[in-house]
């Protein structure tokens, strides 16, 4: 099974960034095919990969959803240390890993193994572009998740970053503590600090567009008109007929 690769270091420090190593392209050794998306917050890839899988459940296709921080084995440590603010980026990025770790054994690969199409809203890009911009090295972080297996598919949604950030702060009330960076002490005011922030995020993702082999999709463009490339994408990648209903 093709996995995601890195060189080991020992340390989870920030080092110089340099481009990070080119992974093998997927060659899946199970029947199952995943198909991932990532942006920063307000990219538009939450919405488009629900639509993406309301037509697959409709169309009857075999398939399984999963989305980042979404295990319940570390939600309530998650949430305490978030509560108490107790978390450091090191011990954040290793709760994150934790968690993508119980969904990759529990559902991830054994839904692939069965034949399912897994459809993930964030993957283990989201550490690499997120973990970084609080200060954790690359290379740790490749290595952290070196298990993962290479999706058939990662598509990125990028808005430019005013266009996203603004389409957050408009709907939320306020912005949670690190939802914003306020631990990074980026800026006293937690709209300028996530700002910051996300500038951060998407530049980590920008450097994975061409080693990590993106697809990129322009956030910006109308919802439906997005959806139908996306579609069409998803077909030419996987071979949905493994998928389909078998007919009676």
């Amino acid at each position: 099974m093709a996995t995601i690769t890195s060189e080991v270091l020992t340390t989870p420090q920030a080092a110089p960034q340099t481009a990070p190593e080119k992974t093998a392209a997927a060659k899946s050794q199970y029947p199952g095919a995943l198909v991932v998306v990532e942006g920063i917050d307000g990219s538009g890839k939450s919405t488009q990969l629900y639509l993406l899988k309301r037509w697959l459940e409709i169309s009857g296709y075999r398939i399984h959803f999963t989305e980042w921080n979404s295990s319940p084995l570390v939600k309530s440590a998650t949430r305490r240390g978030k509560q108490r603010r107790l978390l450091t980026p090191t011990t954040f990025s290793l709760l994150h890993a934790a968690d993508f770790a119980d969904r990759c054994e529990r559902q991830i690969l054994p839904l692939l193994h069965g034949g399912y199409l897994v459809l993930a809203d964030r993957y283990v890009y989201t550490a690499f572009a997120r973990d970084a911009a609080r200060g954790c090295s690359p290379h740790w972080l490749r290595n952290l998740y070196s298990f993962a297996p290479v999706p058939d598919i990662t598509f990125y949604f990028r808005a430019p970053l005013d266009v996203a950030v603004n389409r957050i702060v408009a709907g939320r009330p306020k912005l949670k503590y690190y939802e914003a960076g306020m631990d990074l002490g980026l800026s006293l005011d937690r709209a300028e600090s996530f700002r910051i922030f996300q500038e951060r995020i998407l530049s980590n993702y920008d450097q994975m567009i061409e080693t990590d082999r993106f697809v990129l999709m322009d956030g910006t463009v109308r919802v439906n008109k997005l959806q139908k490339l996306m579609r069409g994408l998803v077909g030419e990648r996987v071979d949905l007929a493994r998928f389909a209903p078998k007919k009676k």
